[in-house]
């Protein structure tokens, strides 16, 4: 039985840059920091880094809750992502959108 999001991985080949960036991202510091596995808290839900993987833009796609989708594309650009999705209203007032980590990873959002 599935019974929700846990946990949102990205590869991230560059670990320590991967994790300065995520701090940039979210505010603040993982709670989890290894050589194998750096982990986030977000909002009751994990966003965790491998330095193994290929990241790309295949695969399974998380989408993160943010309270204005487009403000929050604007700003992850201001932080070096790359436009990948423009935002869309996909029906029922959701609107989503992605861009590119700096490592080349899909990384959404969902307002």
């Amino acid at each position: 039985m599935i019974q929700g999001l846990r946990t949102a991985i990205y590869p991230a080949p560059d670990l320590g840059r991967a994790k300065e960036w995520y701090t940039a991202v979210l505010g603040f510091g993982p709670y989890f920091d290894q050589p194998f596995y750096v982990g986030f808290a977000v909002g009751g839900f994990e966003l965790g880094l491998v330095p193994d993987g290929v990241p790309g833009t295949a695969g399974v796609r998380a989408y993160w809750g943010t309270p204005d989708a487009a403000a929050e594309v604007v700003r992850l650009i201001g932080l070096g992502a790359v436009p990948h999705e423009p935002v869309a209203d996909v029906g029922g007032g959701i609107k989503v959108g992605a861009v590119l980590d700096p490592f080349g990873n899909a990384l959404g959002v969902i307002e």
